[in-house]
């Protein structure tokens, strides 16, 4: 009897939707025209977002999605601005980026200091700090 009525005041307790997760992309190509950056979690070196001009494309909920580009700011480095709000599915996510050019690089720069902060409606946010690498098609030489 005392389980029945433990079972029955489980079931009766909302559940809390857990906060969004990024999981880990698959590999993803160079852009044919133009540049791409390819950003890491600093914690636990996953790769998990890739950006082009107007789009940021995560893994959310163990599936690919790319999320438009809503806004932008800041000044832009190869095509791709410091700081951009993405929406889509359900889901807003603000890029901060720092990108820097380095001569020892060709086709491409550093991402040397990021963050995503991803939201879900009403849950909780959650912001990963990233870095990682801009790659730019090559250019005609």
């Amino acid at each position: 009897m005392m389980l029945l009525s433990i079972l029955a005041l489980a079931q009766a307790v909302p559940t809390v939707p857990a906060p969004p997760v990024l999981g880990a992309l698959p590999r993803q190509t160079l852009p044919e025209r133009g540049c791409a950056a390819y950003l890491w979690a600093v914690q636990d070196q996953r790769f998990v977002a890739m950006v082009e001009p107007g789009r940021l494309r995560i893994m959310l909920d163990g599936k690919p999605t790319d999320l438009a580009a809503a806004e932008a700011g800041g000044g832009a480095t190869l095509g791709l601005a410091s700081t951009t709000r993405y929406a889509g599915a359900g889901v807003t996510a603000m890029l901060d980026m720092t990108i820097t050019q380095r001569e020892t690089l060709q086709d491409g720069a550093i991402v040397s200091d990021a963050s995503i902060r991803l939201t879900r409606g009403n849950q909780d946010e959650i912001i990963v700090p990233v870095g990682g690498l801009v790659g730019c098609a090559p250019a005609a030489r």
